[in-house]
């Protein structure tokens, strides 16, 4: 009977699931917050009146705290497993996407790759300017207690960067210091990208092995979900629906402004015409497509169907659309940028001045070319973005969790702004070169 449960759970819809879990944990943190909101008030403004204590403890006080911290657990397990994974995710994506890649030489790629890099990081510019416009704070656990070392300046910052970046690999990988394990990944990839091809075979077994156990970890993120919110909600009622509200208005409203604004910006300044025609195309029979899909990889036919249909080259779109899938990533540039920013918003100890911000959109932009190979890679890139301010990884994972709580939306939107500029790149690559 287990074994059946089990697989209908792993054939069932994750987006339907996810929303389940979303709505059953608003019911029960409600339910449990109504009838413990008064005595827990009192506990935290430091009230001992045992008199008082009383009168505003109800009969279900007890059960519905139970109740909450006991569902809480699956949360704190969720973002447990994730914060163990990421480190060797992001170690193994990293170096073994260098090792294995091939570029290809085709005729007008290295402008594809040209107008994914610069289209990926305006993404991060544009991400930090609405953080800033729009700042969302989020609820987090520890933050009062945590030992933040909140930086003075762009010139700490980048010290504490360099002493990040030499640090012992596998000091790096059990701390969860994303900076090491970047830089060490990006140069073992690159010592090791003329190794034979048994080498690479082991290095492409070896992603595919973790991206399993990440697919696994995530198909029960429901459960996790369902536990975030109940506590959430258990804590601080409505504060916690509003602030997941504004972060997701902020998110979608800055992938919105890159798809139809600075995307259609920089094809017109390559191709010197009206650009909306083409980019309305790719939003209408690419972008929704991968909306619903959610994978970059999955709507690769998709993009190639287009590109044929436009008449591009082939010997370029064959190459430059698989390769987009993985490197550009604007979206995620978004994603990483705004949530890390939500995370520094949240911390009394940390501000944020023009040169972290300059840095971060460059720090974004990188993670955000590492993020492909899984769903919700975007995510688990967001404690790359958060080491760079001093935030631990303790509650750079809650911000994780909290977005898989909005990835429903996030996650949707993100693949499509990614997968329909594949196509736009392409097509002004093509376009222009001779």
């Amino acid at each position: 009977m287990f074994s059946k449960l089990a697989k209908r759970f792993a054939d069932g819809n994750l987006i339907v699931q996810i929303l389940i879990g979303i709505a059953l944990g608003a019911v029960i943190g409600f339910w449990t917050h109504s009838q413990s909101a008064d005595f827990n008030k009192l506990i935290a403004d430091g009230i001992t009146d045992t008199a008082q204590l009383a009168a505003a403890k109800k009969g279900l006080t007890d059960t519905a705290n139970s109740v909450a911290n006991s569902i809480a657990v699956l949360g704190d397990l969720f973002v447990g497993a994730l914060k163990a994974i990421a480190p060797i995710l992001v170690f193994v994506l990293v170096a073994a996407s260098i090792i294995v890649k091939e570029f290809g030489h085709a005729k007008g790629m290295q402008k594809v790759v040209g107008l994914y890099l610069v289209g990926t990081f305006l993404a991060a510019v544009v991400a930090v300017v609405a953080s800033f416009l729009f700042p969302t704070e989020l609820v987090l656990k520890g933050v009062q207690s945590a030992d933040m070392s909140a930086p003075q300046g762009i010139v700490e910052v980048l010290k504490d960067l360099i002493f990040k970046m030499v640090q012992n690999p596998i000091t790096a990988l059990s701390s969860g210091n994303y900076i090491g394990i970047i830089t060490w990944a990006v140069g073992g990839g690159i010592a090791m990208r003329f190794c034979t091809a048994e080498t690479k075979k082991v290095f492409q077994d070896v992603s595919d092995g973790v991206t399993k156990i990440v697919r696994f970890i995530i198909r029960l993120a429901p459960f996790g979900i369902f536990g975030l919110v109940t506590i959430s909600i258990h804590s601080t009622g409505f504060d916690a629906l509003a602030g997941y509200l504004k972060l997701i208005l902020v998110l979608v409203g800055s992938m919105a402004f890159v798809s139809f604004v600075v995307y259609p910006a920089i094809v017109f300044v390559v191709t010197k015409k009206n650009p909306y025609p083409l980019v309305m195309t790719c939003v209408r029979e690419s972008a929704v497509t991968a909306f619903f899909t959610r994978s970059s990889a999955a709507n690769i036919p998709v993009n190639m169907a287009l590109c044929k249909k436009l008449g591009l080259k082939e010997e370029l779109y064959s190459i430059s659309i698989p390769l987009g899938a993985t490197i550009n990533m604007g979206g995620a540039a978004v994603t990483i940028g705004i949530l890390a920013l939500a995370a520094v918003n949240s911390i009394p100890s940390i501000t944020v001045d023009f040169g972290d911000a300059l840095l971060l959109c460059f720090i974004s932009a990188l993670g955000a070319c590492g993020a492909s190979g899984v769903a919700g890679g975007s995510l688990l890139l967001v404690p790359l973005a958060c080491a760079l301010f001093g935030i631990g990884n303790d509650i750079a994972m809650q911000v994780v969790g909290v977005g898989f709580i909005i990835g429903v939306i996030q996650d949707s939107v993100e693949t499509a702004v990614n997968s329909a500029s594949d196509v736009l790149f392409t097509a002004v690559a093509s376009e222009t070169v001779e």
